[in-house]
């Protein structure tokens, strides 16, 4: 198991044991990422979104999750799912060569970008979720 794994595993089973709200407030950064795509373009974004969420979960310690996901009916609808173990593990994400790339290539496939801070609505529910994922790797 590689050390990026093992650290997202620590987190996650941290989040499970004290509870997403508590996690949230003791520094876990959750958000969701909303992108719309040029759809010229939107093969070779998604090739890119990829390689980065890929990089980041695998590299960097403090990244527990980038989920990509797209709507069926309008696949240039992107949302992705950001959890980071802090602010600093977001901030440091933001200077590493693979999101540097990630940004500068698809700069002009992007039509539009929001990011909305998120907090958990349940808690306890999550903290199930967690445990689940962690159980079944």
């Amino acid at each position: 198991m590689t050390r990026s794994l093992k650290t997202s595993f620590a987190i996650l089973t941290l989040m499970s044991l004290i509870g997403v709200a508590d996690a949230q407030e003791n520094g876990l950064l959750v958000r969701i990422a909303e992108v719309e795509i040029d759809s010229r373009y939107l093969e070779e974004y998604m090739s890119i979104l990829k390689e980065e969420a890929e990089a980041s979960v695998s590299l960097e310690p403090g990244v527990i999750s980038i989920f990509p996901m797209f709507q069926p009916e309008n696949p240039t609808e992107i949302r992705i799912l950001e959890i980071y173990a802090s602010r600093e593990a977001y901030e440091a994400h933001l200077k590493t060569p693979h999101f540097q790339k990630y940004k500068t290539t698809t700069l002009e496939m992007v039509k539009s970008l929001k990011l909305v801070d998120m907090q958990a609505a349940d808690a306890r529910t999550m903290a199930e979720i967690f445990k689940k994922a962690r159980v079944s790797q």
